[in-house]
């Protein structure tokens, strides 16, 4: 099987690209720019590309028998300063790209959407696929067009469709923007000599998980046939504090300073407690996470200090 990784240079995608490697397909990245943290991988065929360039994408799908999705020009936090931006870099670069996989023949897709921002706020704990979706940012709604749009796709010309509604993806390889994942800011902070802060009193609940177990839900969905919408969590939930206790301790386990975090001020869009209910994937895709929150800490933190030890020789 070859596939379409769109984003595949990201976060997120890099770790996708080495689990469908291992799994022995075939894998063209279509992506802005390269990886950050590491050089291209072998084999692995490498188009630098916008996602607004149709042209290009087209060009890129040929011969594939998949893509995985995985791109967002924006964050949460953001899109709400420039819905519009949102809409065009987001939903209808993907009406489009939905298009040319009908001219092109490419039948199945995998869609990375938002199991945090989708669901509005929650009103059933765990949070199941068929709750209502009420976004209160543009980031979701944009996310539920999209589906919406794969639905309609599946429904009139039988596009095989899994959407992955992922909480809060950790791990190597996250980025330290500080704009998105709690784990990887306050880690990278920390290994700069720099202070960790908590908007609110950090009793705001998420569910992580960790980026290989995503990737690992990614293969699932490939290789199977459902079509529709599953939650992509660890499906337990933990506090802001909960998170700044296990970064703590497993700094101090490694000779650091004890983390003492600095709270501002809670944010309007930030809602209080979101879980994931799994079972879908689990029963539907055989998949279940494996990774804890205290073992993803501990290798995230060990992947970042690589990472500042490399920077400062």
């Amino acid at each position: 099987m070859k596939v379409l990784l769109i984003g595949g240079c990201g976060f997120i995608g890099s770790h996708v690209a080495d689990r469908l490697l291992a799994d022995g397909l075939q894998v063209r990245v279509y992506d802005r720019r390269p990886e950050l943290f590491r050089t291209p991988l072998p084999g692995v065929e490498y188009v630098m590309g916008d996602l607004a360039d149709t042209a290009q994408i087209y060009e890129a799908m040929s011969g594939v028998d998949a893509i995985i999705h995985l791109v967002s020009t924006t964050v949460p936090s953001t899109s709400n300063l420039d819905p519009e931006a949102d809409i065009t870099g987001n939903l209808v670069a993907t009406v489009r790209l939905l298009e040319m996989m009908r001219a092109a023949g490419v039948r199945k897709m995998i869609y990375l959407s938002s199991g945090g921002t989708v669901y509005g706020i929650p009103r059933t704990d765990p949070v199941a696929e068929t709750h209502p979706l009420q976004p209160i940012s543009s980031y979701g709604i944009v996310k539920v067009a999209i589906e919406n749009y794969l639905h309609m796709e599946h429904h009139l010309h039988g596009l095989q469709h899994v959407v992955l509604r992922a909480s809060n993806p950790y791990g190597p390889r996250q980025g330290h923007t500080g704009i998105q994942g709690i784990i990887g800011t306050h880690l990278w902070r920390i290994a700069k000599g720099e202070q960790v802060e908590v908007w609110g009193d950090g009793s705001i609940v998420r569910d992580f998980i960790h980026v290989r177990d995503l990737a690992d839900l990614c293969l699932a969905a490939l290789n199977s046939d459902a079509s529709g919408c599953y939650n992509a969590g660890y499906g337990e939930g933990a506090s802001v504090n909960d998170v700044v206790r296990g970064i703590d301790r497993t700094v101090q386990a490694t000779g650091g300073a004890p983390v003492v975090p600095i709270y501002k001020p809670g944010r309007s869009f930030d809602v209080p407690r979101v879980v994931l209910d799994i079972t879908r994937a689990r029963t539907d895709l055989g998949w279940s996470p494996k990774i804890t929150l205290d073992e993803g800490i501990a290798e995230s933190w060990d992947w970042v200090r690589e990472q500042i030890g490399n920077h400062t020789h």
